[in-house]
């Protein structure tokens, strides 16, 4: 008996060191950390694009990881398929044709003009007016479409918008307000009735230049922008403003000097005749998901994005580079790896009263669209989901600062946060600034699931080829996911899960919040061809107040079109507080109205 008693012990005494030795070997790493990173941001995976090669290498790496860690795969499977539109290419029925007088012209496509990838496919024609930089801007007394009917025509607009070498100038001046957008340039015309936008460059504001097309697929913008639009090269533009007795470079230097409108009626006898073909691929791309149980059905989330932007050819911020792999380092392997090391630390753990879902989502950089499509997809029930924490760019500590957003988003958060961030070297931002923050934690707050949101900051490397692993800080970012393991393991036995307290607003199209009216919808960044559909309303916003919910499709408001989130945010920005505007959604098979006054951001 006393043998046994021995044996037992020393059997116990083993267990006990092994277990040791297995958490140990769990630890999170930075080597091990860094080692993520390189793989996922190597040249072999090319920048991670939608739709690509190397996004899908990166998936079953993924998926690998988790296998390897012992995670179920929700139902059944690590991999969760999507579609997404990858990408948009020229077709071989583009042509422009336009006649003046006598003579009719036939331009080279790429030579004399290009499509952009958001023009719709169509076939148009007619007279041309032209509309200064083709903005209205109430907040500066200015508009190049007063008095103008531009209904059923082209509208030929400059480049980039008013006294852009002047840095006294209303708008931003070099910095350029979202005016100067040609996604927002498109939206204006399309309210007003035109038939296309035809774009030439603003040859004044930059004397000396040679005068490049812009390249195919390089614009940020809708999917579908609506409307036809090209731009032309300024010689060709040149004899048609000749016929009406005017010079581009003469009619921007007035606009310039006085800030006011010259926009005029071409000659009647110049038409033009504008076919655009624009091809778009819809490919498959992949969320991976893997499952840590616990003792009860509730779990929290830990998420990141694993997309990149490939080779940069629309939303690199180095459009010279675009062709280049952007291997997307911090932007974000880092925050994939974080998953992945979180993933194997809380493998280690003894199981907790709560699981964790991991999940790495495709499609972010086009418009949350991975994460869009768990939250109404969902392998696991939703409501059984308490949190969800995101890292989105967390490998570029400096001094040990982190921004975390969403602490105002769950009832226990601030408290959670004010005892266990101070155990580590890091240098906590909750001030909410980046509550707004627009990342895949965003859908999860449609579904009024809290959230927290970690991210070091941007850096001048942000979405452009510099963007590579040499410049992790692996070491800072393993202090970061050893703070939020302890966050995770908190929210996994807390005796009560945290109650959602609110959500943020989402961000405009271009980064920050904008300007004008508050609405208080959240939109889904899906692409939808009935309207922009509403993720969720926010409580007591003006949207909610007026009766819109969730899932409506909004498709007119204050009488103009609205097809995506562009043309909603265009129409919104020119509105103030405290006015009124008329609205139509789409709800189910039934159109309804609301009249909504719009408040003050907050």
């Amino acid at each position: 008996m006393r043998h046994t008693i021995r044996l037992l012990g020393k059997t116990r005494w083993v267990a006990a060191a092994l277990a040791a030795l297995l958490l140990q070997a769990a630890e999170i790493s930075p080597q091990r950390y860094l080692e993520h990173v390189k793989f996922l941001a190597s040249p072999e995976l090319e920048g991670r694009g939608a739709g690509t090669v190397g996004l899908e290498k990166a998936a079953r790496y993924i998926a690998e990881q988790f296998r390897a860690l012992g995670l179920q795969p929700p139902g059944g499977e690590y991999l969760q398929p999507f579609p997404v539109t990858t990408n948009a290419r020229p077709g071989p029925g583009n042509s422009f044709t336009f006649r003046l007088g006598q003579q009719e012209r036939s331009l080279k496509i790429n030579h004399d003009f290009v499509p952009f990838n958001f023009s719709i496919t169509a076939t148009v024609s007619g007279r041309v007016v032209f509309a200064g930089y083709g903005i209205t801007a109430p907040e500066y007394n200015y508009d190049d479409y007063a008095g103008l009917d531009v209904k059923g025509k082209f509208v030929l607009v400059l480049r980039h918008e008013p006294q852009e070498s002047d840095e006294n100038s209303p708008f931003a001046g070099k910095l350029l307000t979202a005016h100067a957008q040609f996604w927002s340039k498109a939206v204006n015309a399309k309210q007003r009735g035109a038939v296309g936008v035809i774009l030439v460059h603003d040859r004044a504001n930059h004397p000396g230049e040679g005068e490049e097309l812009e390249k195919f697929g390089r614009t940020a913008g809708p999917a579908e922008a609506g409307i036809v639009f090209v731009q032309v090269r300024s010689e060709i533009v040149e004899s048609w403003l000749a016929a009406a007795g005017k010079k581009l470079e003469q009619v921007q230097a007035e606009i310039d000097r006085e800030l006011k409108p010259q926009s005029f009626e071409l000659p009647a006898d110049l038409v033009l005749t504008v076919s655009t073909d624009i091809q778009r691929d819809v490919r498959t791309v992949h969320n991976v998901a893997g499952y840590l149980p616990g003792e009860t059905a509730e779990y929290v989330v830990v998420g990141a994005h694993y997309d990149h932007l490939g080779l940069g050819e629309q939303f690199s911020l180095a459009p010279g580079e675009a062709g280049k792999p952007h291997p997307g380092a911090d932007d974000n392997a880092s925050g994939t790896a974080g998953v992945l090391e979180l993933a194997r630390w809380l493998s280690a753990q003894p199981k907790q009263k709560r699981g964790v879902l991991f999940l790495c989502f495709a499609g972010e950089e086009l418009g949350l669209l991975g994460s869009r499509y768990w939250v109404d997809h969902p392998r696991l029930p939703l409501e059984n989901a308490v949190a969800m924490i995101n890292l989105d760019m967390i490998g570029r500590l400096r001094e040990g600062k982190v921004y975390v957003g969403g602490a105002s988003s769950g009832s226990n958060f601030r408290e959670l946060l004010a005892r266990l961030l101070p155990r580590h070297k890091l240098a906590a931002d909750l001030s909410g600034s980046f509550d707004a923050g627009s990342s895949d934690h965003t859908s999860f707050m449609s579904k009024r699931i809290p959230v927290l949101f970690f991210f070091s900051g941007l850096h001048a490397d942000y979405h452009r080829p510099s963007d590579t692993w040499d410049k992790i800080n692996a070491e800072g970012a393993v202090e970061l996911l050893r703070a939020v393991g302890d966050v995770v393991l908190a929210l996994l036995n807390e005796p009560e899960r945290p109650q959602f307290l609110g959500q943020a607003a989402a961000t405009a199209p271009g980064g920050g919040r904008g300007y004008g009216a508050w609405f208080g919808s959240v939109p889904d960044f899906a692409e939808n061809p009935k309207g922009l559909r509403f993720a969720d309303v926010r409580e007591g916003s003006p949207a909610h107040k007026a009766g819109l919910r969730a899932g409506d499709i909004l498709f007119e408001f204050d009488g103009k079109p609205v097809q995506n989130l562009y043309d909603f945010t265009y129409a919104l920005q020119s509105k103030k507080p405290g006015e009124e505007v008329t609205v139509k959604v789409l709800r189910g098979e039934h159109v309804i109205e609301a009249r909504v006054v719009l408040g003050r951001r907050q």
